[in-house]
């Protein structure tokens, strides 16, 4: 589920924007309808291409086409990252033969943004489970998967997401004899250690595009605030490498010389700070994957982790800061005609004030609240309009769009 972070709203709470912000949009009822006319838009380096802030110094990076994120180190720990070596890595094409049949193009409709957004995941079961990043499927409306094994193509459904990990498990509807990939360890990963990337880079398709480079830090904690959605998240506990990622790679394995999976990717500098040797990629411990997938297949939703479908309200909601304080309102910037927040009379300019009796002061606060619900299920919100006025009613949450 994505929340959308607007710009401040012009005017006060009982002002609607002169000029509406029509953010991308995202489930838990704080999306939007997309901004270009015609067909869906296949925006390179949008999701998933990332930029990562190091010493202040801006990167672009990129990890899946789609919406754009910023990736911030945090201070007190800046990377150093190591000089990169062009030389390929020995044993490459014998990892890539290995790893390559348990791979999957993920491709996803934004319909709310008129955009698509492709990456790359691991095949967990033969039955069609696929791991990948969350940001790769976030605001979907409909996935496919291309299976690398097999060269066919398969619809697939979000059986679960954690938002906060920034991971999904898909299931490609009616698989069967699916090449795998199988998890290994990162526990005795080192720094200067040989890793391999394979991916979907440029959301190409075909065989998986390979990528080589070294360990270049352990542990490591990223801010990553989505420039396009205007979403932040914390990554911690990350693995980071000098390896040449590229738009379409998110989701997609770091392997070891030995073939061992150790992470999945997730964010790299753009192809400019690689050829000057500045390049930093991320990839999330393959454990951490692998354990959130297993909770996923299980069935056991947590206070990160979401099961099934998303709920949906039908709002794009910006964040506006009262003047002469630290005070914040969530103001609604654009309500989607036939869904519950358009049905119980939710306008552009409104505020909203709670959700099931908590207060709400900013899109993220919609986020976290809606978070546990289900399409179906009924939640209370009160809101202000632009006279002033206090309403609240019961709405039931439509199905909204995945991540």
């Amino acid at each position: 589920m994505s929340t959308i972070y607007g710009p401040p709203v012009p005017g006060s709470a009982q002002q609607p924007p002169p000029v509406p912000w029509p953010p991308p949009g995202g489930p838990g009822g704080d999306g939007g309808a997309g901004s270009e006319p015609g067909g869906p838009a296949r925006r390179p380096r949008h999701r998933g291409a990332l930029a990562i802030t190091a010493a202040c110094a801006v990167l672009v990076m990129a990890a899946a086409l789609g919406t754009a994120l910023a990736l911030q180190t945090t201070p007190t720990a800046p990377p150093k990252p190591a000089p990169h070596t062009s030389a390929p890595v020995s044993g490459t094409s014998a990892v890539a033969a290995a790893v390559d049949p348990g791979l999957a193009d993920v491709i996803a409709t934004l319909g709310y943004q008129n955009a698509i957004s492709e990456g790359t995941g691991m095949v967990l079961t033969s039955s069609g489970e696929v791991l990948t990043n969350n940001h790769v499927i976030d605001g979907a409306t409909s996935v496919k998967i291309t299976d690398v094994g097999n060269g066919r193509t398969y619809t697939a459904t979000v059986v679960g997401y954690d938002q906060a990990d920034d991971i999904a498990v898909l299931q490609a509807q009616g698989a069967s004899g699916l090449k795998t990939v199988t998890p290994g360890s990162s526990a005795k990963v080192t720094v200067g250690e040989a890793v391999i990337a394979l991916g979907n880079a440029e959301g190409k398709g075909g065989t998986p595009a390979v990528a080589t480079g070294q360990v270049t830090g352990l542990n490591q904690s990223i801010t990553a605030t989505n420039a396009a959605e205007h979403t932040s998240e914390q990554l911690t506990g990350l693995i980071r490498t000098n390896v040449p990622l590229q738009s379409g790679d998110s989701g997609g394995p770091l392997v070891t010389t030995a073939e061992t999976v150790i992470g999945m990717n997730t964010a790299a500098s753009s192809s400019y700070q690689f050829q000057s040797g500045t390049g930093q990629a991320f990839a999330i411990p393959i454990s951490q994957p692998a354990s959130v997938a297993g909770q996923i297949e299980a069935g056991r939703a947590s206070a990160t982790i979401h099961i099934g479908a998303t709920g949906f309200l039908g709002i794009e909601a910006g964040q506006y800061v009262v003047p002469f304080t630290s005070t914040t309102e969530a103001v609604i910037v654009g309500v989607m005609p036939g869904l519950p927040a358009a049905n119980a009379g939710l306008a552009a300019g409104d505020v909203i004030v709670s959700i099931n009796g908590h207060a709400v002061t900013s899109p993220s606060g919609i986020q976290a609240l809606l978070e546990p619900y289900h399409p179906g299920d009924q939640i209370s919100i009160t809101w202000q309009d632009l006279s002033g006025q206090t309403h609240t009613a019961t709405v039931a949450l439509a199905t909204g769009p995945a991540g």
